[in-house]
Formats: structure tokens, sequence, C-alpha cells
């Protein structure tokens, strides 16, 4: 009988509707040993069940309510496979590489935490609170790795596939470098082979972006056509260059790219959502002064407590307070909450690569509200209306210098790795993009607002003489 239990001691089955069965480590009472089970079960991963992964799109699509929690353990579960897939080849690579268990506990740790710094309400807390404070929620999450995940991570002593070999350890700042995008120096003190590992966590292809386009497709219920992660898993090796794709996995890696593409276009950057986040612009930081009076460059442990479930039951009150701040700012969220939309979509008009190609930036909405405002009837030069920027960058804009996210592309006939191809293979995506919508409190001047709107991307305002 002790044969047949002992195959499933210290690992544990999580059902997943994209993955089908994530497998984690548990413990088996081994003294000092931590293990998946801990990590996952501490409070700030847990905290994450109460970040929905979606922001506003929640209120476009009523199935995707699914959390942070869900796309991290997700991101482990790829970060793992990716890990079994290409350790032989960072052998071959690296003589001095650790243990294939090790590797892939620290890709599966770094996938499983990269959001661990996420707060309510998705990016746009980044942009609108966040920022305030020179932070991103992956400076916060670095902090949260140092300070409170750091002893359980240390402990760590086997993947699900295996035991490290004796006296290895996962670093914790390992971690850090692995899921940050602006963290980009390797320390003197980090082994040489780590920085092969980066692109997948931080790059074109990661574990991160292949998991949260197949799990928002799903639980929107959008159709994005065929996504391939098995085939861009199978094609993926190290080279002494890097991360690299052999050439019969470029084809799904290209769908995969389209697939991210239109989750952008027809979710991410959903109209509805994009006005959603123009309502909330307007009342966010004065709302977070009295929800959040904490500078989190200071203390820590409060942000345990803020979630998108703590601040929305906060503020669904604050229209009943006898505080007149309060009251005028609860009155805001209670259109939110409600979902009766305040700024609504009069014109759109999709910018594409022909403005880098003239050396010239996208215009920020700030120059394009003042042009709208040149161009629109006499009778409308006071009518409110908003304008939203909506970027996208489809490709990298220049695929030959992603730095230490760079990919590689290896040609069986000719046996070379060059990333050159990928000039060639991406210029079939759209370059950078960005949808430029003019968004107004009704639809009665939809018409005139998106001519000024055209007017105003195409033309200098003195060049119309009617409305100097």
């Amino acid at each position: 009988m002790k044969g047949a239990e002992d195959p499933y001691q210290g690992r544990g089955l999580i059902a997943d509707p994209i993955h089908q069965y994530i497998l984690y480590t548990r413990p088996v009472g081994i003294p000092g040993e931590a293990t998946e089970q801990d990590l996952i079960d501490t409070s700030w991963v847990q905290r994450l069940r109460r970040v929905p992964q979606l922001q506003s799109a929640r209120w476009v699509y009523p199935a995707a309510e699914h959390s942070r929690f869900q796309h991290s353990l997700g991101a482990m579960h790829l970060a793992g496979r990716m890990a079994q897939q290409l350790y032989p080849s960072f052998r071959e690579i690296f003589a001095d590489a650790p243990s294939p268990a090790m590797i892939e506990e620290l890709l599966r740790t770094a996938g499983l935490l990269h959001d661990v710094g996420h707060g309510p309400v998705g990016h746009f807390f980044d942009d609108n609170f966040l920022v305030d404070y020179d932070l991103t929620h992956e400076l916060v999450g670095q902090r949260i790795i140092r300070e409170e995940l750091a002893d359980i991570l240390r402990n760590l002593r086997r993947s699900p596939s295996g035991a490290f070999n004796a006296g290895e350890a996962i670093d914790p700042e390992w971690i850090c470098y692995l899921m940050g995008k602006t963290y980009t120096v390797l320390k003197e003190t980090h082994p040489r082979w780590l920085q092969h590992l980066k692109p997948l966590l931080s790059g074109v292809f990661t574990a991160d972006n292949m998991d949260y386009v197949l799990r928002d497709a799903y639980m929107c219920g959008v159709a994005v056509g065929p996504i391939d992660i098995e085939r861009i898993i199978y094609y993926s090796f190290f080279s002494e260059d890097g991360l690299t794709l052999d050439r019969g996995g470029l084809q799904a890696f290209i769908m995969f790219l389209n697939a991210r593409f239109y989750m952008y276009t027809n979710v991410y950057y959903h109209r509805t959502t994009r006005g959603i986040d123009l309502h909330l612009k307007e009342i966010f930081r004065d709302t977070m002064r009295i929800a959040f009076p904490f500078d989190l460059g200071k203390e820590l442990h409060p942000y345990l407590h803020l979630t998108e479930w703590t601040l929305l039951e906060e503020v669904g009150k604050w229209h009943d307070s006898d505080d007149p701040e309060r009251k005028r700012l609860g009155a805001e969220w209670r259109y939110i909450l409600d979902r009766r939309l305040k700024w609504r979509m009069a014109g759109e008009e999709v910018l594409d690569q022909f403005e880098a190609q003239k050396g010239q930036r996208f215009l920020d909405p700030e120059t394009v509200e003042r042009r709208v405002k040149s161009f629109l009837p006499p009778a409308l030069k006071g009518f409110p209306f908003r304008i939203d920027m909506a970027l996208q960058d489809p490709r990298p804009l220049n695929p030959l210098k992603m730095g230490d996210r760079q990919i590689y592309v290896y040609d069986s006939s000719s046996k070379r790795v060059s990333k050159e191809p990928l000039t060639e293979l991406l210029k079939y995506l759209p370059g950078k993009v960005a949808q430029c919508r003019i968004f107004a409190m009704d639809h009665e001047h939809d018409a005139e607002l998106a001519s000024a709107l055209k007017l105003a991307l195409s033309e200098e305002p003195s060049s119309i003489s009617t409305n100097v």
C-alpha cells in the first residue's frame, strides 16, 4: 500500500478551466521545508482572489469575474511547463546550471508572484495612484517578495517534478529580477544564467501573457481564433544567444500575437471599458486620498487590505455619508457601480504605424482636445467631451533591439540562430496602433464631434480659415 501512496505525497492538483489540472507542492512534514502550498496560502497571495483580473471590462463582459489569483496559478503552471521544455538546452549552455527541479521552481514561483503587487482596477491603479508615489505594481510586488515572502521562498526544496540538489535554494532577488520590466541589469551577485530566463516572464511570449490571453478570452466568451500554446512551447529552446524559437513554431507565435492584439482591440480597450475609465479618472485620486490615507513608500501592511472588494464596498456607501466630499464622490461612484454610463463614444479614429514612419509621435489627448475644440461649430464650443487615446503595441517597434527580452529564430536548413527574421515576420502584424475616441454625455452631437475628431487628427487648426 505504501508504494501506491508515495507518488501522491507532497503534491496536489488544482482544477482549472484553461489548463485542466495544475500540480503544486504541499507539505509532507519535513522540518524547515516550505512548499508552494505555503506560498499560495499566504495572505498576500490569497489577497489576489479579491483583485479581479480585468478592470472596467467586467462591466462589459458579465462572465469576466476571474481574479488575479486564478491567473497567477495559470502563469505558475505555464512557467513550469516552459522550464521543463527548455532545461536540456539550458544545461547545454550553462554547465553550472542548477538542477532541473530548482529552475522549474524558480520560474513557477516567479509566475505565481509576478502580479502580487497589483491593486484594485488593474493597471489603471498604477497610472492614477501608484504613479504619484513613483511606484508601479511591480515595484510594490518586489517589496512584498523581499519583506513578506522571502523566508518561504528560501526554504523551498522541490518542484512538482522532484527535489533540488543538496545545498540549492532560491534567492528571492532572482524572482524580483525575472518579474521586473524595469529591473534590467544583473547584480554582481546574480548568476550569469539568470539573464537567459528573463524573457520567459518579461518579454514577447511569456508565461504571463500566454495565460492571460487564453484565460481572458475564455472568461469573456470571446472567440479569438486558435492559440497553439503547445506548439510555441515545443519549438522553444535556449541557444547561446538566448530564448530561441525554431521556425516550426513561428506561425503559432504569430497567431498568438494576433490573438493578443484582438483582445486589446475588443476587450481591454472596448469603448465602454474606456468610457468607464474616463469617469474613474475624474474621481479616483480624490477617492484614494480618503479610502487609503497611507504612504506606500513607507507603510506596506495597509496595502494587504486594499483590494477591489474593500474599495468598492466602501465607496458604495458614501452617497449616504454626512461628509460632503464623501457624498459627492459617492454619487459619482453610484453611476459606475450601477453601470450608468457618464461618457459614451461619439466617434473613433484608428491610427497606425504611418505616424511613426514620419518620425512623429501620436498626439497626446490634451493636444487632440484643443484641436477638436477649434474645429467644432460655434454653437458647440463649450460642449463637454473627452478624448481617449488607447495605445497598443502588437509587436516590438524594433524587433532587433528588445534588450533583455530579446528572442531569436533558428533555421534548421542553415543551422543559423538570428534575430533578423523577426523583422520580416512581424511586419505582418500592425505596428503601434492608437484607437483615438471622442466621448460625450449623450449622442445628440455625435456627427459634429466625430467630424471634428477626424479633422483634428489630420490637420492643424490654423489651416482651416473658417475656424480661425
